[in-house]
């Protein structure tokens, strides 16, 4: 079970998981943004206060590269650091549970081709954005020879997630909007994902209340806000962590590639027309539960939302994504044939309703028209 601390002003709960574990020297994994944050400070101390030595490693880029994280294994192991500790968005988190996972294999053999074994190394989390939950699932992801490489095991999950509020006050509106909307499309999908269980859709319903309850709080960067903002993207996190995700996920990262816009903004273009579709077109329902079930599901979203029927559900997140002034890309010549082979099957099985290349390619026309 993973354990979650709510960061107070002097970060206590920090020297208490230190003292508890005994622990003596850290890797800190962490990328630049730790200079704007009160935790630089908080760590830069720790030497001198607990005796507690840290060694940071920074070298790894926004989608990290395998060689990275072997240097990132080699540097704990020279170190000989107690624990993990990761800073950051999606892309730290995923290098130290990458660290984490490799750090008890042979350094001589290729860590992609090798079987995961667990092992005890514990890592400690503080996530600087409220959307990946990347702190909260079995997944990372880094590249190897230009390729992406979905890297899954369930003992990579971190141990301990330190939740900061104060962490997103510096974060750009942009980043802000687009993480929220992240962990949004992470639990719409998710709770209509047709592997979604009772656990996981009551961590969607949760993670959308949140979200829904708190995003004027969290774009006006209150206190209150941002910190519900942090837990609703957990929720989201461990309900992902159970179903995966679906299409709206799989038809957004050719987006976020061709037109620069962040992954949380580009997910959002998806699911907003993806969802007035599926409304339409239940009878292709792949769903093994059946197409009353998932219309079932469509009306428990919108009781989330706190909408009174399936279609308003679609209609407000449409307008959510409008009243953040998220931007709509327009698309060069050619775009369209990339985008509707760009989409990976496999996450569409776990979409509820059927999509075939036509379909894909009329939704990509809607989602830029």
């Amino acid at each position: 079970m993973q354990k979650i601390l709510i960061a107070s002003k002097d970060y206590k709960e920090l020297d208490e998981y230190f003292t508890k574990n005994a622990i003596k020297r850290i890797l800190l994994v962490c990328d630049g943004s730790i200079q704007f944050l009160k935790l630089n400070d908080y760590f830069s101390s720790l030497p001198e206060r607990l005796d507690v030595e840290v060694i940071r490693f920074s070298d790894f880029q926004p989608n990290p590269l395998y060689e990275s994280v072997v240097e990132g294994v080699e540097l704990l192991h020279e170190s000989a650091c107690d624990a993990i500790i990761a800073v950051g968005g999606g892309s730290a988190i995923d290098v130290a549970k990458c660290i984490k996972l490799y750090s008890n294999m042979d350094s001589s053999v290729n860590y992609l081709k090798q079987d995961i074994v667990p092992n005890g190394l514990k890592l400690l989390v503080v996530p600087t954005t409220a959307g990946t939950g990347s702190e909260a699932t079995r997944y990372a992801v880094i590249y190897y020879n230009g390729e992406k490489q979905s890297v899954t095991d369930y003992s990579c999950i971190p141990s301990t997630v330190l939740m900061d509020a104060s962490v997103l006050n510096t974060l750009p509106i942009y980043q802000k909007k687009s993480t929220m909307l992240d962990a949004l499309c992470h639990s719409i999908e998710s709770f209509w994902s047709v592997n979604s269980t009772d656990e996981s859709k009551e961590y969607s319903k949760q993670a959308i209340k949140i979200i829904m309850e708190n995003l004027d709080d969290y774009i006006s960067n209150e206190d209150s806000g941002n910190e519900n903002m942090l837990k609703a993207a957990n929720l989201a996190g461990k309900a992902i962590n159970i179903t995966q995700t679906t299409a709206g996920h799989a038809m957004c990262y050719k987006l976020t590639s061709l037109y620069g816009v962040a992954h949380g903004h580009a997910a959002a273009l998806c699911v907003r027309k993806l969802w007035p579709f599926m409304l339409e077109n239940t009878d292709r329902c792949i769903d093994p539960r059946g197409e009353e079930y998932l219309k079932n599901t469509f009306d428990e979203i919108a009781e989330a939302m706190g909408c009174g029927s399936a279609t308003n559900a679609a209609a407000k997140f449409q307008e959510i994504f409008e009243g953040l002034g998220m931007s709509v890309p327009e698309p060069n010549e050619g775009d369209y044939e990339l985008l509707k082979t760009s989409v990976n099957p496999v996450r569409l099985k776990n979409h509820p309703i059927r999509l075939d290349e036509e379909v894909i390619d009329n939704l990509y026309h809607q989602i830029l028209g």
